[in-house]
C-alpha cells in the first residue's frame, strides 16, 4: 500500500538555489535546511498540512521523480519487480527502481502512523499576491507510443488507484486515496526515453504563468486549458486550468 507519495524535482547543481527559491515562491512554501551528505536535499514546507514536495541537487541535467511512502520496502519492491520494474540500487532506507519503460522511482519508509490516514490530508494551496490559487497536484509521465499501454498497466496494479480516461485521447489519470499527488499518463507522438514533469492546476493561467516568468521561469508554449514553461533549472512544467482544490 501506498502511504504518501512525494513530487522529487531534481535540478542541476549550479542552478539549485534559484530552483529551490522559485520553487517555494511559487508554491507558497519554506525551504527545510538542506541535508544529506553533499547537501543536496531541500524540503518544501507548506504553511499549513504535510508536505509533498522535495527538491535534489544533482549532477546532471535533472528531471523529475516520485518517492512513494510504503510500510515494507521489501514486500513492495518484490512486487514491483513482478510486474516489470527493475532495481538500480538499494540502500539502507530507500531502494531505487526504474519501470518497464524506464522512468525511475523510489520506495521510502512510510514515518506516520496509522492515526495520520483516518482522515484525508488538508489540501494545501498556493495564494499569489493578486488571489491567484495553484496547487501542484500531478505528476504527468510522458511516454512513447511503445511504452505507454506497459507502464500505465505497471502503474494501475502497483498503486491500485483508480484509472481514468481525460478528455484528450493521448490522456489518462490514476487518482489515489488520501494522496497529495495524482499521476496523468501522456501517450507521446513520437519515441523516446521515459520522462515525467510537473503540472499546477491553477484558477487563473495567464496570470499564474506572467508571475512565474517575473519569478524567472521561461515560456514554451500556450495551449487550450495550459502553458508549458521551464523553471531556472531548465526544466518543463505545465500550469493548468484544472480546479486546484479538486484538480
Amino acid at each position: 500500500m501506498i502511504r504518501w507519495t512525494w513530487a522529487f524535482l531534481d535540478r542541476p547543481a549550479d542552478t539549485f538555489d534559484d530552483c529551490v527559491r522559485f520553487w517555494a515562491a511559487v508554491t507558497d512554501s519554506t525551504a527545510s535546511p538542506r541535508r544529506g551528505e553533499h547537501d543536496e536535499f531541500v524540503t518544501l514546507r507548506p504553511a499549513t498540512g504535510p508536505a509533498w514536495l522535495k527538491l535534489q541537487a544533482v549532477r546532471d541535467e535533472g528531471g523529475i521523480h516520485l518517492d512513494l511512502d510504503v510500510d515494507d520496502i521489501a514486500a513492495t519492491v518484490s512486487t514491483a519487480t513482478d510486474l516489470g520494474a527493475r532495481v538500480v540500487t538499494e540502500q539502507a532506507d530507500y531502494t531505487v527502481l526504474e519501470t518497464p519503460a524506464g522512468q525511475t522511482f523510489c520506495f521510502t519508509p512510510w514515518a506516520g502512523g496509522t492515526e495520520a490516514l483516518e482522515e484525508p490530508a488538508p489540501v494545501t494551496v498556493a495564494t499569489a499576491p493578486d488571489g491567484t490559487v495553484s496547487r501542484l497536484d500531478q505528476v504527468c509521465l510522458d511516454l512513447s507510443p511503445a511504452d505507454i499501454a506497459i507502464d500505465t498497466e505497471f502503474w494501475r496494479a502497483l498503486t491500485g488507484w483508480t484509472h481514468q480516461p481525460a478528455r484528450r485521447p493521448e490522456f489518462s489519470r490514476l487518482r489515489g486515496p488520501d494522496q497529495p499527488l495524482h499521476l496523468l499518463l501522456q501517450r507521446l507522438d513520437r519515441a523516446r526515453p521515459a520522462a515525467a514533469h510537473a503540472d499546477l492546476a491553477c484558477s487563473d493561467v495567464a496570470a499564474a504563468a506572467a508571475r512565474h516568468e517575473s519569478l524567472g521561469a521561461v515560456r514554451v508554449a500556450d495551449h487550450p486549458g495550459w502553458v508549458v514553461l521551464r523553471d531556472p533549472g531548465n526544466a518543463l512544467y505545465c500550469i493548468t486550468s484544472r480546479d486546484p482544490y479538486t484538480g
